[in-house]
């Protein structure tokens, strides 16, 4: 096993948001990529008919993580409000830190939001 924790995050695209969407992705995968080393997958996802989005995001360990949480662009964060996120599963080793800073603000601000949490099993990364 390793240290990675990640997440896929399901989102409801509400009609006439596509193009929103895909504007918000690309801008937050750019500052992802630029900012955050220790994010190794950000990588978003969108169903044929475009109702539904899942981004698969994948972290080299915890604190990686967190910081991905904390460096989310306020106005991001009020474009991004085109979507809706239903669903929050976490993988891995979920630690009291990106409980505060990443799934706790989450739940405050979207309290229907579902979240899921898997604790590591077994088998083997690569």
């Amino acid at each position: 096993m390793s240290d990675n924790v990640f997440f896929i995050v399901e989102l409801e695209v509400k009609p006439g948001q596509i193009d929103d969407l895909r504007s918000v992705m690309g801008e937050m995968a750019d500052l992802t990529r630029i900012d955050e080393p220790g994010t190794l997958n950000y990588e978003w996802f969108l169903t044929e008919d475009g109702t539904a989005c899942h981004i698969y995001e994948r972290y080299a360990d915890p604190a990686a993580a967190v910081v991905h949480s904390v460096t989310f662009p306020a106005e991001l964060g009020r474009r991004a409000q085109a979507f809706l996120p239903t669903r929050l599963t976490a993988y891995g080793t979920i630690t009291e830190e990106i409980q505060e800073k990443r799934i706790k603000p989450l739940l405050a601000a979207l309290p229907g939001l579902r979240v899921v949490y898997l604790d590591p099993l077994g088998g083997f990364a690569r």
